[in-house]
């Protein structure tokens, strides 16, 4: 049996799993609460799992590997940042949003930013944030329908408008009928399946290359490398302070946050925070060593960086298992988009009102809402071509700007008044538009470091509620 068809019959079976959790779930679906937070009473693991998959996928399979491809060793920086993310967001932020949630029956994100506002400061804040959501979101969900379309056209060969389409339309279909359950369950079983891939790959490239210590040797003496060895102190510093900046996005990320108002209790957030970490580790650790891995394995080819996970996966695997693991991560960036496309959903049907003004349909108000997005982010995707890395980190950086500084204060016991709260989104959210039009910087930490900092310290400083 060829390689094309053991990845077929795969990609079919997985796609079938996939349909058949949003089946089941959409018997789950009461409400628009159902709808977009699964009730309020998801498990640690799969909190936990689905967690690390909306953080990932696309931008971390091909990206991130592509990015360690062209970069080198010193692309590394970006772990701890990472890895502290996580810790600051499920210990230090998590635990006070779930109690929040529950107290004030909050549904998004949004609803925690704009508590305690009234008149036109809430209205005000509504609309700025789902505006900010369903801009950004639409070039991260562009980005996974992106990966998948790259994906398609290396096992099929197929052109990338079908390709984009097949994986929009999946993703549509299961995200329409099941809602927060069954993204987050899918999310779950793509968080498992990129925890194999991340295993098997990494162990079969060291092989590859005779072992550990001769991995390591071939990975620092290959070219190019970024920054480069003679680059100033000044250089060299900006870029580890981007790559480690990656780290503060989360903080700011409603598809992510929305997954700890959604766990059944605050003490379930230490053993999700466990399950979580972990697979964290794993994962971006083994896609570090593949791009390095990378390197040394196959012919240079700058141009072509976010599809080295495909080339070095069909370099040191059998040509079946080759087929399989291509499969199961081309099936894992297709289900990425469905949180993104959930939370988009819910800006525009929940805080927007959209469903409220049709009361007697609101649950069909909402799954409409999440199409017409779906759709939108499908022909960006067409439209606009631009790499993975990029068009996630952007939307990634202008989201943890605008939303991070506020969710830290509010962590902290200092909720800015309604009027500091705007002026902290409109900050964060513009300087890192204004600043992503700019030339970049070594790691992009004007980008992704600055309008954090700058709308954190604007948001500390703003007088705060009254308690």
């Amino acid at each position: 049996m060829s390689t094309t068809t053991i990845t077929l019959i795969t990609l079919i079976a997985y796609q079938g799993i996939l349909l058949g959790i949003g089946f089941w779930a959409k018997g789950r679906n009461t409400d628009e609460r159902d709808f977009f937070l699964g009730g309020r009473n998801v498990g640690p693991f799969i909190t936990a799992m689905s967690y690390g998959a909306s953080s990932s996928s696309a931008w971390v399979l091909l990206g991130l590997t592509g990015y360690f491809y062209t970069t080198g060793p010193a692309a590394l920086w970006i772990l701890p940042g990472v890895w502290a993310g996580y810790i600051a967001v499920w210990l230090y932020i998590g635990p006070g949003l779930r109690r929040m949630a529950g107290q004030h029956d909050l549904v998004t994100l949004t609803d925690y930013l704009a508590l305690g506002a009234e008149g036109t400061a809430r209205k005000t804040i509504i609309a700025l944030a789902a505006f900010m959501i369903i801009f950004s979101f639409s070039f991260y969900v562009a980005g996974q329908f992106q990966g998948a379309g790259t994906a398609f056209a290396s096992a099929f060969d197929l052109p990338m408008s079908i390709s984009v389409l097949i994986g929009a339309g999946v993703v549509l279909v299961y995200t329409w009928l099941g809602g927060f359950w069954a993204v987050s369950i899918t999310d779950a079983v793509q968080a498992g399946l990129m925890l194999v891939v991340a295993i098997v790959l990494p162990i079969a490239a060291i092989t590859a290359l005779g072992g550990p210590g001769p991995f390591w040797q071939a990975v620092t003496s290959a070219a190019p490398q970024t920054p480069a060895p003679h680059a100033s102190a000044l250089a060299a510093t900006g870029f580890i302070i981007g790559s480690l900046g990656i780290g503060i996005g989360p903080v700011g990320q409603p598809q992510l946050l929305t997954r700890l108002m959604a766990i059944d209790s605050e003490a379930d957030i230490r053993r999700g925070f466990a399950i979580a970490l972990g697979w964290a580790v794993v994962v971006f650790s083994a896609m570090a060593v593949l791009g390095l891995a990378a390197r040394t394995l196959i012919t240079p080819d700058t141009g072509a960086s976010e599809g080295v996970f495909f080339a070095i996966s069909n370099t040191v695997l059998p040509g079946v298992l080759a087929g399989i693991v291509l499969a199961a991560v081309l099936s894992a960036i297709m289900s990425t988009a469905d949180s993104l496309l959930l939370v988009a959903g819910s800006a525009a049907a929940h805080d927007l009102g959209l469903a409220r003004r049709f009361p007697d349909h609101a649950l069909l108000v909402s799954r409409l809402t999440t199409a017409a997005l779906c759709v939108a982010a499908a022909i960006l995707t067409l439209a606009l071509p631009a790499s993975i890395y990029g068009r996630v980190l952007f939307a990634w950086s202008a989201l943890g700007a605008a939303f991070g500084p506020l969710v830290i204060a509010m962590a902290m016991g200092r909720p800015p008044r309604p009027t500091g709260v705007i002026i902290t989104m409109l900050t964060g959210f513009t300087l890192t538009v204004i600043l992503y039009l700019q030339p970049n910087t070594p790691g992009d930490w004007a980008e992704r470091v600055a309008p954090f900092v700058i709308a954190l310290v604007m948001a500390l400083m703003m007088p705060a509620k009254r308690a």
